[in-house]
């Protein structure tokens, strides 16, 4: 016998051997009864899983044999973990699931239970109880059909499925097969990752290894909880619909999942001890003790190592016993029946109760952490051998041969007859096309449709003019905004908010100190009061859990608004924007997104208050993300028009957008004497909203003077600092256009040009930093375009914020802006 496994060769000879020498029971079990006493799981259910473990394995088996010839391009595998096919069935095919990478029979085992019940509908619908005849009669029937399985003659016929592997688990395995390759066929991806996802069997795609979709997965129970508790109804649809869209793009709240879903979330057990996981632990847990209720199994398969890593002895089972407000269950994931019966239990008393619990699986892994590990410089022979012993499709072969449901005869050649389907399959898919260019390659990242989302802020207009104008009236208490007289930044915003609730349904503002305070500036004030804790509510203070819970109420159908309280907070969770939020349309070519109005308060130039964490100047980790939108308002009537720009972009194209709102600019009155009110504007009602629109990626033009000398491009703080230096500079009879940003993603690159040659001398005010700086993507969108004039920048110094006076040697001030401009001038 095998006393390591490492290469594909070495586990097949070791099922072989494994198998073969297995005896047969005397008394056979049928198909009805349990597979073993003291069980619950029958034999046709274990017939079925089976299936997908042999898929899954052989899927190990063929991603290596492609990568052998340079064809295959992902080799992490499900091998020692194909006992989660057993959770597949334990929960629901409508469940959301969002999967370990070592997940891979339970996608088998999901496809085709998906199918089968599809099935099962059609039939009761057709009102033919003999249609309900699935998969498990046929596997049973074909097992037994001869000695060789269909090994040997049948390997040449195409019509070989029924003998064969279900064809829904082999569609499992074309999918799969294809992410592999990389083709451009991939269902889900596209050819741009190896990923499990399938919007139609509500497997959401997660390319996670330090689990940072743990905080989504509770973002989605809180969500379907949330909208479970609306009663309208809406929230039991069949989970068959793609997910995260905006119901009828205006954020409805209509959930993609049952009302009485639970999400399903596998991981790894190196992830337990990442910062990601102890947030969503903690936020479930914390939610559970406020009494909220998050729906939610946490799946925890242990194979005891983190690549080389290994888990302490004891400490997962410790860790994961010790989380306050989730129920712990436990479970052998290399046997079958008691992984079942666990799974079925856990999953049970999450549906019922409506709370948070973890599954911790016991698994091993076989050959490596992928193709390219080789194990045996970091554990020994010894160890290897252990968890060999413990192969989990062995352990299921075994069990339906004891069982007397099939010989090791049938069983092997079972193996056989599944793995030649593989390998067909996998000779299918290397000669699909590829993804042929940049094009193709960002075609589903960031969707762009502004004549619809200028509609939609046209539509929401003609709503509240007309059959909302009511309720709009009692939501402000009979004195709507713009009514009240000029406004200020943080004023228009709040009104602005307070208009975007009361038109999207499925709109929620959270974050800490949002509802009852208000906000630390003011800006959410009063809007708990006018529209209920459901809507605006206070959550516990973590930024990682802040955005998680976004990102699963986006991906279910609601339109959230969360606050990161100040820019120097979002960088310790700034990957569920990077990772998560941004690439979710993208991983799935939009079967899924995650649509969101992140509001953060940040920048400098808070007199008298702060230091670096309250006055941060970092934008280049926003600016960086592919597809996020970066808002960036620094008068009170951009703050409006920008806002609802934001919200219908989220609605109508699934957009990840951050609003960075100036914090200095907050309560801001006047621009060039004290009393003037020149900062203020008032606020638009419906009327002005078509007229004012911003399309975003647009920016705003002021011309000071002849407007002819020199150009002025700035956003935030700058764009106030800029105009006071453009009115001394008048006075000096120089022309200044001062172009305000508003959109630092995507930048407004036509604006720039434009401004630019209008004057041909350019002067980029930057209030961030010069490494790293807005200024720096500003100049180069200059060079692109051939700008041949004078260009200058003036930046921040690199380095943080100090606190106190401190800050003004190191910020940009309107005397280094006016003698930049008079520099460019003498040139």
């Amino acid at each position: 016998m095998l006393s390591d496994v490492t290469t594909p060769q070495d586990l097949d000879e070791r099922f072989r051997e494994a198998v073969g020498a297995i005896e047969v029971s005397a008394s056979g079990r049928t198909a009805d009864e349990p597979v073993r006493d003291g069980g619950t799981l029958d034999g046709r259910t274990a017939l079925e899983l089976f299936d997908a473990q042999l898929v899954s394995r052989h899927l190990d088996l063929a991603a290596r044999w492609l990568r052998s010839f340079g064809e295959g391009f992902y080799t992490i595998g499900s091998s020692g973990h194909e006992g989660n096919a057993a959770l597949a069935l334990a929960v629901r095919s409508t469940d959301p699931a969002l999967l370990h990478y070592r997940s891979g029979a339970f996608y088998c085992a999901r496809v085709a239970q998906a199918q089968a019940e599809g099935t099962a509908a059609r039939a009761e619908q057709a009102e033919n109880p003999a249609h309900r005849v699935g998969v498990t009669e046929r596997v049973a029937e074909a097992m037994r059909a001869d000695g060789n399985g269909g090994s040997g003659d049948r390997r040449g016929d195409d019509d070989s499925d029924e003998a064969g592997a279900p064809e829904a688990v082999i569609g499992a395995a074309r999918d799969v097969l294809r992410g592999v390759v990389a083709s451009a066929d991939e269902p889900i991806a596209g050819g741009r990752h190896k990923v499990f996802g399938n919007a139609a069997v509500a497997v959401v795609p997660t390319t996670s290894t330090i689990a940072s979709h743990l905080p989504r997965a509770v973002g989605i129970g809180f969500a379907i909880e949330r909208l479970r508790r609306l009663g309208d109804g809406r929230g039991r649809s069949t989970g068959r619909r793609a997910a995260g869209g905006v119901a009828r793009q205006r954020g409805e709240a209509e959930a993609p999942w049952p009302s009485d879903a639970i999400v399903v979330c596998s991981f790894g057990d190196a992830s337990v001890n990442h910062a990601t996981a102890a947030a969503a632990f903690n936020t479930a847990g914390w939610c559970d003790h406020t009494g909220l209720r998050i729906p939610v199994l946490f799946v925890c398969e242990d194979n005891g190592l983190g690549i080389s890593v290994k888990s302490p002895d004891g400490w997962v089972a410790q860790t994961l016993r010790a989380k306050p407000g989730i129920r712990y269950f436990s479970a052998d994931g290399c046997d079958l029946v008691e992984a079942y019966d666990v799974a079925a239990e856990a999953a049970a008393w999450v549906r019922r109760h409506r709370r948070p619990a973890v599954l911790h699986l016991s698994t091993v892994r076989l050959m490596g952490h992928a193709g390219a590990d080789a194990e045996i410089g970091y554990r020994t022979a010894a160890e290897i051998a252990r968890d060999v012993d413990r192969d989990p499709v062995v352990a299921t072969a075994r069990l339906l041969a004891e069982a007397g449901l099939a010989t090791p005869e049938e069983l092997i050649a079972r193996y056989d007859e599944i793995g030649w389907q593989v390998r067909k399959v996998a000779e299918e898919v290397l000669g699909e096309r590829k993804l042929e260019s940049a094009a193709d390659v960002v075609a589903p990242l960031a969707p762009r449709r502004p004549v619809r989302v200028a509609r939609a802020v046209t539509d929401a207009a003609g709503r509240a003019a007309g059959p909302a104008a009511a309720a709009r009236s009692a939501a402000f208490d009979g004195k709507l905004p713009e009514q009240t007289g000029p406004l200020t930044l943080a004023q228009t915003i709040n009104a602005a908010l307070a208009d975007g609730l009361l038109d999207y349904p499925g709109m929620t503002v959270f974050g800490e100190d949002v509802a009852a305070k208000g906000g630390v500036y003011g800006v959410t004030k009063g809007l708990r009061d006018r529209f209920g804790p459901s809507r605006v509510f206070d959550t516990l203070l973590d930024e990682t859990s802040i955005l998680g819970l976004g990102l699963g109420a986006g991906l279910s159908g609601m339109l959230p608004v969360p606050e990161i309280q100040y820019l120097a907070y979002l960088h310790n969770a700034e990957d569920q924007l990077r990772g998560e939020a941004a690439t979710m349309q993208y991983f799935s070519r939009g079967a899924y997104r995650n649509p969101m109005v992140a509001r953060i308060a940040g920048l400098a130039y808070q007199e008298g208050f702060g230091g670096h964490f309250h006055n941060d100047n970092s934008l280049a980790v926003l600016r960086d993300v592919p597809g996020l939108v970066l808002a960036v308002p620094a008068r009170a009537d951009d703050a409006a028009p920008m806002l609802r720009s934001c919200l219908a972009s989220a609605a109508v194209d699934g957009s990840v957008c951050v609003f960075l709102e100036p914090i200095a600019l907050y309560h801001t009155r006047d621009l060039h004497a004290d009393g003037d009110g020149e900062w203020l504007a008032p606020y638009l009602g419906p009327g002005g909203w078509t007229a004012s629109h911003v399309p975003i990626g647009r920016g705003r033009v002021y011309g000071i003077g002849s407007a002819e000398d020199v150009t002025i491009i700035t956003f935030g703080n700058g764009v106030r600092m800029s105009l006071r230096a453009a009115a001394k500079l008048a006075e000096e009879d120089v022309g200044t256009r001062v172009l305000d940003l508003r959109w630092l993603a995507p930048l407004p690159v036509a604006d720039i040009i434009r401004e630019a040659q209008a004057t041909g001398r350019v002067l980029v005010v930057d209030e961030t930093r010069r490494s790293g700086g807005v200024g720096e993507g500003v100049v180069a969108a200059l060079v692109d375009a051939g700008f041949v004039g004078s260009a200058r920048r003036v930046a921040s110094i690199d380095t943080f914020v100090p606190l106190g006076p401190a800050a003004r040697h190191v910020l940009v001030s309107e005397e280094a802006i006016t003698q930049g401009a008079r520099t460019l001038l003498a040139r």
